[in-house]
């Protein structure tokens, strides 16, 4: 998100700072490095000839057909038939936002040095061949800066490990009932599916790790709000829901005896949520359940919980984590 600011939700103070960009400090004179004076025996070693050995065979000629495999490049080729085993995607996690602004002041924002982006979705996308268009702000392969302060599964500073994906919407509204939020488009919602599609199947990125902004910065950001239809790009493979059988299941079980505080905590970190196990119902604990309301169950997001939210996030754990997992975390007080 682009913008926000200080607003009251249902009760709960929701910071939502200024993403601003970070300038360095000169050094002062007195920081200045001494002088350095270099050896001069140990300048003439650095810059004589070093020795370099004839090479003791005849390097492998690729026929024709493997050529056609390599890439080229720039005074080289590539050869990529082997792979390690010893790495992995850079990108572990896709960030959806809304932008609290139109398209023109979306895009200036994001074309300046302060907040970045990968690809923006504009209120009303551009059409070819019957195809949306999005505007890609940056290449996938850069550290684009939409994360800000975040954490998500034990990582921080999401910028480095995620893409994000701004929509243009106007966010919410301060009324004397509370915020009133903003509704995405048919168009719009129909291009962040196909993107995000693309995104999660390139990059094998797990459901749990598509989230909203405020599922990364609890308390701190609202997007992409309460009318982003997780549950529908969920049913087209992009992200995580739970199963209404399981959902069932457990609520049954929590109308009965609600989980513990703690045992609610366990739950939330476990899903990927950065909260403490405090055994308090404090205000970080609120932020956090008002995030994870936003995202799972819309209806009511005031950050206390019920039997539903309860049962929402133990069927969550469950799918994702592993039936053993929620049973060992609520054996837990």
């Amino acid at each position: 998100m682009i913008k926000q600011s200080v607003v009251r939700l249902s009760g709960i103070v929701v910071i939502a700072a200024l993403i601003a960009g970070c300038a360095g400090n000169k050094p002062s004179p007195s920081s200045a490095q001494p002088e350095t004076r270099v050896n001069a025996a140990a300048a003439k070693a650095l810059t004589s000839d070093v020795p370099v050995l004839q090479d003791r065979q005849a390097s492998k000629v690729y026929t024709a057909s493997e050529g056609r495999q390599l890439e080229r490049r720039n005074g080289y080729r590539v050869d990529h038939s082997l792979r390690t085993e010893g790495a992995n995607e850079r990108i572990q996690t896709l960030v959806i936002h809304y932008t609290a602004e139109d398209d023109q002041h979306s895009i200036e924002a994001l074309e300046g040095n302060k907040v970045g982006v990968h690809y923006l979705v504009t209120s009303q996308p551009g059409r070819y061949q019957r195809q949306p268009v999005v505007l890609q702000m940056a290449d996938e392969s850069k550290r684009a800066w939409h994360a800000g302060r975040s954490s998500w599964d034990g990582r921080t500073g999401l910028n480095d490990t995620s893409i994000g994906i701004e929509i243009v919407n106007k966010g919410f509204t301060k009324t004397p009932d509370g915020l009133v939020f903003s509704p995405f488009s048919m168009s719009q919602i129909a291009l962040v599916t196909a993107l995000a599609k693309d995104i999660v199947t390139r990059y094998g990125i797990d459901p749990t790790h598509v989230v909203g902004h405020s599922d990364i910065a609890p308390g701190r950001k609202l997007d992409p709000g309460p009318f982003f239809p997780w549950q529908q790009l969920a049913q087209a493979g992009i992200g995580a829901w739970p199963e209404a059988s399981t959902v069932a299941y457990y609520r049954q079980r929590f109308d009965a005896r609600l989980p513990t505080v703690a045992q609610l905590q366990r739950g939330l970190a476990s899903y990927g949520y950065d909260i403490t196990v405090s055994g308090d119902l404090d205000q970080p604990t609120r932020r956090v359940l008002a995030s994870f309301q936003m995202h799972f169950s819309p209806t009511r997001y005031d950050g206390n919980y019920d039997a539903e939210t309860a049962a929402i996030l133990f069927a969550l754990v469950s799918k994702y984590r592993s039936p053993r997992q929620a049973a060992l975390l609520l054996a837990q007080h």
